[in-house]
């Protein structure tokens, strides 16, 4: 199969002195409450083989799970208004600049938590360190995606959450269809793992990142949630 790589990236890295190819694979526009074993039947299978890896995105299994928010769920009070206008906006988007996330976040985790996170954050970028609010409120507010249709204008009033039990449904997968699955939160400054299936237990969670760490599936509308990573001979 010729391997393909979206604009910007490359189809081989070199991770722990080994090469591998990595295939970007193009889907339709997955919509709430798809079945992601069909996904990975219709578009994954025919392509993989042993020994492969699929790097999965977080919003597409996300999405199959129904793990979306509305505006009218996340409507912004005066903390969300004036607590996003101190947040730093990144080349990743802006994040909890944009009060309806802010407001998520306070209704995720209390209004108390996050002030106490905005001020610790506020004392953080005094001595360089940056990416406090985020820690302290965790992994749902962290990888809380769309509110925003700059780059995808169908998630422009629709917010989607971290996965549900994403080591669960690696598992699932593999025992459904036979593809060694990981899943991902990726952008183009950060690569996190969110879970990985009992197949790829000999690998620790660095060895996985190394494959995809510079984000091969994009951040804009390239509509390839499926990345294939195959290892090759020189």
């Amino acid at each position: 199969m010729d391997f393909y790589a979206n604009e910007g990236k490359s189809v081989i890295i070199e991770a722990e002195g080994k090469k591998y190819a990595r295939h970007a694979i193009a889907t339709h526009f997955v919509q709430v409450g798809e079945s992601y074993l069909d996904l990975m039947e219709k578009y994954v299978k025919p392509l993989y083989q042993p020994g492969d890896i699929v790097s999965s995105s977080e919003k597409v299994i996300a999405l199959c799970q129904g793990r979306v928010v509305t505006e009218d769920e996340c409507k912004p009070g005066f903390w969300a208004r004036l607590l996003s206008r101190f947040v730093h906006q990144t080349s990743a988007g802006p994040g909890m600049g944009l009060p309806v996330k802010m407001q998520f976040a306070i209704n995720i985790c209390g209004l108390p938590k996050v002030i106490w996170a905005a001020v610790c954050a506020g004392f953080g970028k005094l001595v360089g360190k940056h990416g406090v609010f985020y820690d302290m409120l965790g992994e749902e507010v962290t990888g809380l995606d769309g509110f925003y249709g700059e780059d995808i204008p169908e998630y422009e009033h629709m917010g989607v959450r971290v996965p549900a039990d994403p080591a669960k449904v690696c598992d699932e997968v593999f025992e459904k269809t036979g593809i060694v699955m990981m899943i991902v939160d990726a952008n183009d400054l950060n690569v996190e793992l969110l879970g990985k299936g009992e197949a790829l237990k000999g690998w620790t969670d660095e060895q996985l990142l190394a494959l995809i760490a510079d984000n091969p599936a994009g951040q804009d509308r390239q509509l390839t949630p499926f990345i294939l990573i195959r290892e090759v001979s020189e």
